[in-house]
């Protein structure tokens, strides 16, 4: 089993923007074999839909993409994605995928010392890759606790990010890491946290 051991050193030999391919191969896998679930159902413990949730990820990626292309650097840029209200699982879920391959290939392109704002400080690619794979695998899981589906992020997918993201998160299975970083879940000597936040900014 991979654990979460060291902070700074990527656990994965790829560039975390590699993993936001099988991030949204996998949400793909999982969620298309839902399609036929009631996804106006609560996403988890969160106050949307299933819907509503995956119409986020879509904006989100998207808008760290934008991000990472225009490179602002004291706010987002104003624009987002608005996904349809008669959108269907099957629509909701491909929009998710083709955001995030949006974000791939922006930070794929991205120059050596970009910088872009985000709230939780100026990131690099990198740094925004690493949290749009973790908006897919931590949404997902959001709504497949809503459809009733036993699932949890790939702990090779997990360990990545949850290295570049929360440097001081504890040893440990890495999806059970990355979950209770985000306030989804508890560890067996860890409650489950009220608030939390990632750390995107430049640490080497």
């Amino acid at each position: 089993m991979t654990t979460v051991t060291t902070p700074g050193a990527l656990t994965d030999p790829r560039p975390i923007t590699d993993l936001l391919t099988p991030a949204a191969a996998e949400c793909r896998r999982v969620l298309e074999a839902a399609a036929d679930h009631d996804w106006s159902a609560r996403a988890g413990d969160l106050d949307w839909s299933c819907s509503h949730t995956a119409g986020h990820v879509a904006d989100v990626l998207f808008s760290y993409a934008v991000q990472v292309v225009a490179r602002p650097v004291d706010s987002y840029l104003p624009m987002e994605v608005t996904v349809e209200p008669s959108a269907t699982p099957d629509g909701l879920v491909r929009s998710v995928v083709t955001c995030t391959e949006l974000l791939r290939l922006a930070c794929g392109a991205a120059p050596v010392g970009v910088r872009a704002w985000h709230p939780a400080g100026m990131a690099d690619a990198e740094g925004f890759a690493a949290m749009g794979v973790v908006e897919v695998l931590v949404h997902t899981h959001d709504i497949t606790s809503g459809l009733g589906l036993d699932w949890a992020p790939p702990p090779d997918l997990s360990a990545p990010v949850v290295t570049r993201l929360f440097p001081d998160a504890p040893a440990g299975d890495p999806a059970q890491v990355l979950l209770w970083c985000c306030g989804r879940a508890a560890l067996p000597d860890r409650p489950r946290l009220e608030t939390w936040r990632w750390d995107p900014t430049v640490r080497r």
